[in-house]
């Protein structure tokens, strides 16, 4: 009965230092990427409802890339707390360990992986998405560090479907649907089928396909040489074996897509030869990135009770050493995994298992 009343409080105040700490953090967020975007928001005379909508869509982004901070937070400081009113003395005292202190912590560590899982997978890509959108349409003036994924125009696409059909677009409107200057070649057994060169497509949603413009056909016999060619200046509705989703996908960046979407990403480019090395690191980080919030668990517990006198402001120091040391290590191993140093799954899960390591062994010497 004693050990349960001492989870309950332990978990009471844990998720209640967690809560502060989420709210803390997102709200520095927002306040400086606000004050770095300020200018750019002003240039291009963005309303004050679609800043107010972006950063609701950049919510999910700041609240997984804070959550495994303040776990770290909430850990050090509800069993520091414990250890500052001599609680932890009293505990040890009547029997109980620092392993046992450590179920229940441990526990919110595997839901809140869980939870980030779905967090990032759910309502991260959405926001990106939908963030992505608001820059492209509002924010034209764009500086240096602007990447290809806030373009509304898309020159030179160079587009391929299961190595039978060859796309080529002078120029796409990622919001019009449409495109200047298009061809497309059609493969049977390598060789060309067929050719349609257009001045301009336009897919309509109604219609199911694209709107070709003063087009030309042209047909390949078996000896390959050219039988017979079609030439209109009026419109026609074609099917032409891609869709929009297939140009928008191609220069989507790894944030605006979820696991699912990333797999079937990564099958389409294998199918092309295309080099996935890049997008399969991404794929396996978004699982290797949800566990950051058990192993700061693991780290943070023993900080505290590593040192009897001052083991909270100790901990709380540690932990911000702890954090940056963690984002630095899975960064610099995302940048092997681009490189092909490591395979694309120990890249992404490099940082995961050098700190859970250390976590359990700082767990292990711990005073328990």
């Amino acid at each position: 009965m004693l050990v349960k009343i001492i989870d309950r409080y332990l978990i009471k105040q844990f998720l209640s230092i967690l809560a502060m700490s989420l709210v803390g953090f997102i709200t520095v967020f927002i306040i400086v990427d606000l004050i770095e975007n300020l200018d750019q928001f002003i240039d291009n005379s963005v309303p004050v409802e679609t800043v107010l909508r972006y950063y609701f869509y950049t919510l999910p982004w700041f609240l997984s890339i804070c959550l495994p901070m303040s776990m770290l937070i909430a850990t050090v400081f509800s069993v520091g707390l414990m250890v500052k009113r001599n609680e932890w003395t009293a505990m040890k005292s009547s029997g109980i360990s620092l392993y046992r202190l450590a179920i229940p912590l441990i526990l919110i560590g595997f839901i809140m992986s869980a939870v980030a899982y779905d967090l990032d997978n759910v309502l991260v890509s959405w926001g990106n998405e939908k963030r992505f959108a608001i820059e492209r349409k509002y924010m034209k003036k764009k500086s240096r560090r602007r990447l290809i994924r806030h373009k509304s125009i898309l020159n030179d696409v160079f587009l391929q479907k299961q190595e039978t059909i060859h796309i080529a677009l002078n120029k796409y409107r990622i919001n019009k649907r449409s495109a200047q200057g298009a061809t497309i070649i059609f493969l049977d057994n390598g060789m060309i089928d067929k050719r349609i060169d257009a001045k301009s497509i336009t897919w309509v949603d109604s219609l199911g396909g694209w709107v070709v413009s003063d087009f030309s056909i042209r047909s390949f016999g078996p000896d390959r040489t050219e039988n017979d060619v079609v030439i209109s200046k009026h419109d026609s509705v074609m099917v032409l074996g891609f869709v929009p989703d297939d140009i928008t996908k191609q220069f989507k960046s790894p944030d605006e897509l979820n696991f699912t979407e990333l797999t079937e990403r990564i099958a389409l480019l294998k199918e092309n030869g295309v080099d996935t090395r890049r997008w399969e690191v991404a794929r396996y980080f978004k699982i290797s990135f949800a566990f950051t919030n058990l192993i700061v668990v693991l780290f943070g517990l023993p900080l505290v009770v590593m040192r009897q006198k001052g083991g909270l402001s100790f901990g709380a120091g540690m932990s911000v050493f702890v954090i940056f040391g963690y984002y630095v290590f899975i960064k610099f191993g995302q940048s092997l995994g681009y490189k092909a140093v490591l395979d694309p799954l120990l890249a992404a899960w490099i940082g995961n298992i050098v700190f859970s390591t250390g976590g359990l062994l700082l767990l292990f010497f711990a005073r328990k």
